[in-house]
């Protein structure tokens, strides 16, 4: 039976302040944005998109992550709690961040970018989505260190006891995530991102591929108390939040491809 780490939440300490782990996943998350970003660029060759460009991207992409993922966490998980404790709301060091409302804080943000710039806005969030799956695995990596989102009890030869919990052997559901959301995700968009696709394709690809890896790692991670409790009808609230991603997905993908060939039959 393996048992969790119990890791520091601190990794650097500075006396009487610290630079804790989750801190620095974010932190290697945005410069693999940056480098992933300017091999994209690279690729591309788009006038006006260089590396000042990118630098902006990443100033207002990181405002709608950590708005936006602390709203999230606010009005999904727990409104009362933070509606109790109003200052709380921007205590983001305390950890809290929903993934669901960082996504639609960033879908905000980039809209201003784009109208700021005057580019199309679908074609900026298909150049975003191949750079976003390493911030997500390192920001599981982030969970598992801190021994946080735990899974659900296991009888599996690598299930893990989380002391802080109980003595329960429980699915290390972090690593899949890490595994799925993170590694598996990268690996389909930028595969498929690698050749010239309709716009909004990589796009519709990111929202299916995210909202079912997340809805199949839901099933072994302990479910987060939402706003309709912890399950509703058998489904956790991280479900019902991905559940309207894949369809959303699926159907950008599909206007994308029928645009696409009206434009080629009147060519």
């Amino acid at each position: 039976m393996l048992v969790h780490p119990q890791f520091d939440p601190v990794a650097i300490h500075l006396g009487s302040f610290g630079i804790h782990w989750y801190g620095l996943m974010y932190l290697l998350g945005f410069v693999c944005f940056i480098w992933l970003g300017r091999k994209r660029l690279r690729s591309l060759g788009r006038p006006g998109w260089d590396e000042r460009f990118l630098d902006d991207l990443l100033f207002h992409g990181v405002l709608g992550v950590v708005l936006g993922g602390r709203m999230g966490e606010v009005l999904f998980y727990n409104p009362g709690y933070y509606f109790s404790h109003p200052l709380k709301i921007i205590a983001v060091w305390e950890g809290g961040m929903s993934f669901h409302g960082g996504f639609l804080g960033v879908l905000v943000a980039m809209a201003l970018f784009a109208r700021s710039r005057n580019i199309r806005w679908l074609a900026l969030m298909d150049f975003i989505a191949p750079l976003v799956p390493p911030g997500l695995a390192f920001g599981r990596l982030g969970n598992f260190i801190n021994g946080e989102l735990w899974g659900r009890p296991a009888d599996v030869p690598w299930a893990m006891v989380f002391p802080q919990v109980d003595s329960i052997p429980r699915h290390p559901s972090q690593l899949y995530e890490f595994a799925l959301e993170g590694v598996a995700l990268f690996i389909l968009l930028w595969l498929y991102s690698g050749r010239s696709r309709p716009v909004g394709a990589v796009s519709g690809l990111f929202l299916i591929g995210y909202g079912s890896f997340r809805f199949i790692g839901e099933f072994t991670r302990n479910p987060d108390d939402g706003i309709f409790g912890l399950m509703t009808f058998g489904i956790s609230m991280g479900q019902w939040l991905s559940l309207p991603m894949v369809l959303a997905g699926a159907g950008l993908m599909a206007w994308s491809y029928r645009r696409a060939q009206e434009a080629d039959r009147k060519t």
